[in-house]
Order: structure tokens, then C-alpha cells, then sequence
């Protein structure tokens, strides 16, 4: 049986984070730890996430529920906080706004695991963008490959950070560097994926959405400074060459879109 620690970054984040927490509780999984890492809310997020792992107790779930609330150094820092903490299997990012699909999908995703079958380094599966009521707005625009490894990367982030399940004991390893402001999350899949290659390691598609972004987050806010340091990242995992070879084809084709 498999476990899975979520965690789950906050900073005044109230608005959104009620559905996040209602998505995670009615997970049908029940080995589920749920590590929620706030940076110190001065809205009522601390006192949302409280009542929530009061309510886990209150109706017996088996949901164990973590609530840590401090200052951090940003958004890499707490997703670091939470690595430490983990205890389960599989560690994944399900931050506040963002949901599960369906009330069963952690059972899907484990059940893409065979008996007996040593663990792959990485689950993972498609993204689907939602609005703050949870309704669909679009798929997410790089679809997820049927076979993963980590040289894939260099034709964009084809797997959505809420989307890649990171066995814990390579993610203890690997933990974010918070040189990147906005696209650590690139990087740390892409060195989960060696570190998980040089163990080989299976990745393994689910073949379904495991994840609903909420449209909109940090990355988007600042698009710029987060294609830039997409570009460093990029550079230093497959080189100056194959990287700018690769934007060049990424403009093409997006003049191309625009143009259709």
C-alpha cells in the first residue's frame, strides 16, 4: 500500500484555500499525510487550516493533518519545510486553490503501481486549469508524454509541478534551491529525474489528470522573470546550444499559433 504526503504552501491565502482542503479530506486514500507549511497569514488561513485538521480528528479520518505556521525565505523555503516532514512514499504539491479532479484519484494514482513492483521514482499525469469555483477553463497546454525521463524537460515543463509525485526519499535529497525566485520547480523535477535514473528508476504515467490548477499563480504573475530563469535552469541541465536551439523553436511556434 502506498502513502502519500501532500503539502500544501499558504500565505494569506483564505480566499482559495477552503476548496484545496475539502479536496484533499474527501480523498477515499486514507493513508494520506497532509503537511500545510504557512508563511505566517495575517488572514484567517491559519485559523481555515486549524479547523480542518481538528474536523480530521473529530471524524476519526486517517488523514493525518500537519499545520506549521512561521515566517519562511519564500515559496521554496516552505516547499522545503514540508519535504523535511514528509513520511509518506510519495511527496506532491497541491497548493492552495488547487484540487484533485475527483475523490478517488489518489487511489488511481496508486493503483498504477503493481504489486510488489519497486517504486518508481515519479508519478505523474495531465494538468486540467480551473477558476476559483472550481470550473474547467482548459487543458494545460503541454500534455504529458507517455514516457518520461529527465532529458524531456528540454521541450518545456511537460509535466505541471501538482501533476509529478516524487518518491520522498529522492525528494529528501533534493531539496529546492532558493537561488530561483520563480521556477525552483523546474529544476528540482529535473534533478529528481537524474537522481531517479541513476537508481533506475521507473517513471511512471498514470495515464489520467491527476491535478486542477487554479489559473493564475505566482509563475504566471511574473511570466518574464520566470522564462528567464527557465532559460538558466535549462542551460545548465542540457547546455547553451540544444537550449537556445530549442527557444528558437519555441517562438517559432508560437508565432505559428498566433498567426492560425
Amino acid at each position: 500500500m502506498i502513502t502519500f504526503s501532500i503539502i500544501t504552501i499558504t500565505y494569506n491565502a483564505s480566499q482559495v484555500l477552503p476548496a484545496t482542503l475539502s479536496s484533499v479530506m474527501a480523498q477515499t486514500c486514507k493513508d494520506v499525510e497532509h503537511i500545510i507549511i504557512d508563511g505566517a497569514s495575517a488572514d484567517d488561513t491559519v485559523a481555515l487550516a486549524e479547523a480542518y485538521r481538528k474536523k480530521n480528528l473529530m471524524e476519526a479520518s486517517l488523514h493525518r493533518v500537519i499545520v506549521v505556521s512561521e515566517p519562511d525565505k519564500g515559496l521554496y523555503d516552505a516547499m522545503n519545510k514540508g519535504i523535511a516532514m514528509a513520511t509518506g512514499d510519495y511527496v506532491l504539491f497541491l497548493n492552495a486553490g488547487d484540487t484533485f479532479p475527483a475523490p478517488d484519484t489518489l487511489e488511481m494514482v496508486e493503483a498504477a503501481v503493481g504489486d510488489g513492483e519497486e517504486l518508481p521514482a515519479v508519478l505523474y499525469g495531465d494538468t486540467d486549469i480551473v477558476d476559483a469555483d472550481g470550473n474547467f477553463l482548459r487543458h494545460r497546454h503541454l500534455m504529458a508524454p507517455r514516457k518520461l525521463s529527465w532529458r524531456s524537460f528540454l521541450k518545456g515543463m511537460l509535466v505541471c509541478h501538482q501533476a509529478f509525485y516524487a518518491r520522498t526519499d529522492l525528494a529528501t535529497l533534493t531539496p529546492y534551491y532558493l537561488d530561483y525566485r520563480y521556477s525552483a520547480a523546474v529544476d528540482w523535477c529535473i534533478r529528481i529525474m537524474r537522481l531517479g535514473a541513476k537508481r533506475n528508476l521507473a517513471m511512471r504515467n498514470t495515464g489520467m489528470v491527476v491535478a486542477h490548477y487554479l489559473d493564475g499563480g505566482m509563475t504566471n504573475q511574473h511570466h518574464k522573470d520566470s522564462l528567464r530563469e527557465r532559460f538558466h535552469i535549462m542551460c545548465h541541465h542540457y547546455g547553451l546550444i540544444p537550449t537556445a536551439i530549442m527557444h528558437l523553436w519555441f517562438a517559432i511556434r508560437n508565432y505559428i499559433r498566433k498567426k492560425s
